[in-house]
């Protein structure tokens, strides 16, 4: 439990930061640091999941600590969804649209994109020449200059 409270304080913290960095910068009405949060967030977890299964032994309290704690205080599903209803709200249909739409696709392409960084950064080298050869087939160079056996030579 305490791993996962850890990993929470230090997402929460890195969320606020980050929400407030680009609040300071940014003053139309899109929700944009929510945005970067979650599409970060989905990055770091298709990243450090796709590691974790394909690579590294990580010890079970770290996987909680960041997937869990980390991650779950980091990104937000509910301050989206709040603040996709005030938009509504505020007459702000098209930006509503745009953020729901925005957030779901990107947000998939992220952690699509994390997962497919993880795979490359940890795919075993011997593996890889494997699926090469699977992909491309086995090299082959004809029949035998012997011709086919007819059973007439034993």
């Amino acid at each position: 439990m305490l791993v996962v409270a850890l990993g929470g304080a230090l997402g929460a913290v890195a969320r606020y930061w980050l929400s407030a960095s680009i609040g300071a910068r940014w003053s139309k009405p899109f929700p944009l640091a929510t945005f970067v949060i979650n599409v970060t967030g989905s990055f770091i977890i298709g990243f450090l999941l796709t590691s974790m299964s394909q690579r590294m032994a990580i010890h079970p309290h770290w996987r909680l600590l960041i997937a869990v704690g980390f991650i779950g205080a980091y990104t937000t599903f509910s301050t989206f969804e709040y603040e996709t209803l005030k938009l509504i709200e505020e007459g702000n249909l098209m930006s509503a649209v745009l953020n729901v739409t925005l957030s779901v696709v990107v947000g998939f392409i992220a952690v699509w994109l994390g997962s497919v960084a993880a795979r490359r950064l940890f795919i075993p080298q011997e593996l890889a020449l494997n699926l090469q050869n699977i992909v491309s087939g086995p090299s082959w160079s004809g029949p035998s200059r012997s011709g086919p056996k007819t059973g007439a030579e034993d």
